[in-house]
């Protein structure tokens, strides 16, 4: 009988020599850089784990292999202090980059809401991402150029003197220098120029990609899951991710799929009309009201001592914009789309429309009646107060909307309606963000930190409406992907509200007189005239910064050189299209010759199959030939 010490030594010889692969493959590591040792381990057929353990097992060895050519001399004292430099500090980068992306509110939250809500629901806070990247952007050279110089050269004391720069903003007294009322505000604190159209830009070569969305049924379903996740809990959330994604993908499917008849379609416009109408109607009177109450608030003026009158204004500007938007989304229960993707598009139409109306009027308040009312005050503090009031009064409206109204909200599908939760309203909090975006940019003119403000009341709501998105709100009945919210939401972010930002800034550098009691234009006739100003002033300077003011009559003041570069402009966008075109026709062309291809294949195969079947056929006759003779001689054989 065999020895079982033998046996176990024959079974154990398979790990031996698995050990011993093991030991060349580290040795073999050990030999390379870092970067081919990566690409090495990154092409192998191996778990993340056990990659992991390589890795490890190959710094460590040759850390010891190190340390033992250091002691024979090989590796000075001073070079191992240095590596031990480079490795505490490169571990001290990875610690501080990993606490900052700890520290993002979006870390896991962006993942989470996109795998139980969708990519519609996500596309909100994805927008909101963005606002905050626009006023940290924003609030640097705001910071740098204007607080700072501010805060470094303070204004002389016979002006302190002269004028009280204290202003109240909401109920306390404020410095200038930090909200309502900046007394050394140049004309160009106004948002950086190319920040949200070039964002605006990325987004549309993100979204509009050149190609179909033919096989992304497939591709989901076999090129989506990510083979690194080890733990359970993010397993499950990708796994929530795929479902939801493939859920979205098959309802465009079907939306494709359906019709409607003539009949239905002209019941459909019949009622689209008559909600359109009574939309309209609700924004008219809305827009009438803050007109009347704002004439009202100019016959009747309010002492500055009576703070509590006013938020008279504001209080009624952020109460129509709460209280619209819910007649406008229970008129729209009526029109019944079939796609939710237009539901979603209309109702951020009419809530545009009300928001940039009253925007309007309010500009058309601050800019075309006031200034002639303030003869005797300083009409650019009352513009940054009112600014100020209007983006804290919306603040808190839209913290007690969504702690107080979602809840109720809530309470009255679940019990009254029987419908369970609600789904959450991404025109309305779209139209929101976009709306407070509107407020801090025509307000960093006047009062130079508004954008602050802004980024703290963003931050704040994020984690307000991811709150009450978990806890009110469900998925929507509907799936649908929001493959273009994200460009969409930039448009209405780059043209309704920058655009009339902009305007309304340059309207007051250009046009309106400053005042003449307060701020650093009061003598002069508008604020624009600061820079020919300084141009003067340059010219007498002497010859060293003589290019200055030429820069300024030739390139600012001139006009051919602003027609020169938006012909260039023009000339880049339409290479641009030209070169998109060119792409989608060798698309197109690929694509045939790809399914040319696959019908010239389809073609031999069933060119062979035809010839295999001839042999067969050939096969089978020259056996049956070959057995007529036998038969026969079997049949001879039995007559005799």
């Amino acid at each position: 009988r065999p020895s079982l010490r033998l046996y176990d030594l024959e079974l154990d010889s398979t790990a031996l020599q698995e050990e011993e692969k093991r030991v060349l493959l580290v040795k073999e590591l050990q030999g390379l850089t870092g970067a081919q040792r990566d690409h090495m381990l990154r092409g192998m057929p191996l778990s993340l784990a056990e990659k992991r353990c390589l890795r490890e097992e190959t710094l460590t060895l040759r850390g010891k292999w190190r340390g033992q050519h250091g002691r024979r001399g090989r590796l000075s004292c001073y070079s191992r202090l240095r590596y031990a430099c480079v490795l505490a500090g490169r571990d001290l980068g990875l610690g501080l980059l990993a606490g900052l992306q700890a520290l993002a509110p979006w870390r896991y939250a962006l993942k989470r809401i996109g795998g139980q809500f969708g990519s519609s629901v996500l596309s909100y806070f994805l927008f909101l991402k963005t606002l905050l990247a626009f006023n940290a952007l924003l609030l640097l050279p705001l910071l740098a150029f204007i607080v700072g110089v501010q805060a470094a050269f303070p204004p002389w004391a016979e002006q302190r003197q002269g004028v009280s720069w204290e202003a109240r903003g909401f109920g306390c007294r404020v410095s200038p220098s930090l909200l309502p009322g900046l007394c050394a505000s140049p004309p160009m604190s106004s948002p950086p120029p190319g920040s949200v159209p070039h964002s605006m830009s990325r987004s549309f070569g993100e979204s509009y990609r050149v190609g179909s969305t033919l096989g992304a049924h497939a591709i989901t379903v076999f090129c989506s899951w990510d083979h690194k996740v080890t733990q359970k809990w993010a397993s499950r959330l990708q796994h929530d991710n795929i479902r939801t994604h493939l859920k979205e993908l098959l309802a465009e499917w079907q939306l494709r799929q359906g019709s409607r008849s003539v009949c239905g379609r002209l019941r459909q416009v019949a009622v689209l009309v008559a909600v359109w109408l009574l939309c309209l109607g609700i924004t008219f009177g809305c827009t009438v009201a803050v007109y009347a109450f704002s004439e009202l608030t100019i016959e009747s003026p309010v002492s500055a001592e009576r703070e509590g009158a006013q938020l008279a204004l504001p209080l009624v500007v952020c109460l129509l914009n709460l209280g619209a938007p819910y007649l406008y989304r229970c008129l729209a229960a009526l029109e019944r789309h079939e796609s939710p993707v237009l539901e979603v598009y209309v109702a951020i139409c009419r809530n545009l429309i009300l928001k940039m109306v009253i925007l309007g009027i309010l500009c058309y308040h601050w800019l075309g009646r006031r200034v002639g009312t303030l003869k005797d005050q300083c009409w650019e503090n009352f513009v940054g107060q009112e600014l100020y009031r209007l983006m804290v009064m919306d603040f808190l409206f839209t913290l007690l909307d969504t702690l107080f109204g979602e809840l109720v909200w809530r309470l009255i599908s679940e019990k009254q309606l029987k419908k369970g939760k609600p789904e959450f309203d991404i025109a309305r909090n779209v139209l929101e963000l976009i709306y407070g975006q509107t407020l801090t940019w025509l307000g960093v003119l006047f009062s130079p930190l508004l954008p602050a403000m802004q980024i703290i009341k963003l931050l704040l709501l994020f984690y307000v409406k991811k709150m009450s998105l978990m806890a009110n709100c469900q998925a929507p009945r509907r799936p649908w992907l929001a493959c273009h919210m994200s460009t969409v939401f930039i448009s209405l972010l780059c043209f309704p509200s920058f655009l009339g930002a902009a305007i309304f800034l340059c309207y007051a550098v250009w046009q309106v007189k400053p005042s003449s009691l307060c701020g650093p234009f009061r003598t002069l006739d508008t604020m624009y005239e600061a820079g020919k100003v300084w141009v003067r002033r340059l010219e007498k300077a002497g010859p060293r910064v003589s290019w200055l003011p030429w820069i300024h009559r030739y390139l600012v003041e001139n006009t051919f050189p602003i027609y020169l570069v938006s012909a260039l402009l023009l000339a880049v966008i339409y290479l641009n299209i030209q070169v998109v075109k060119g792409q989608r026709k060798v698309i197109c062309l690929l694509k045939e010759q790809i399914s040319n291809e696959g019908e010239d294949k389809i073609f031999l195969i069933n060119q062979l199959h035809s010839v295999y079947e001839r042999k067969d056929r050939g096969r089978a006759g020259r056996t049956q030939e070959a057995a007529m003779p036998l038969n026969l001689l079997t049949g001879d054989q039995d007559t005799w």
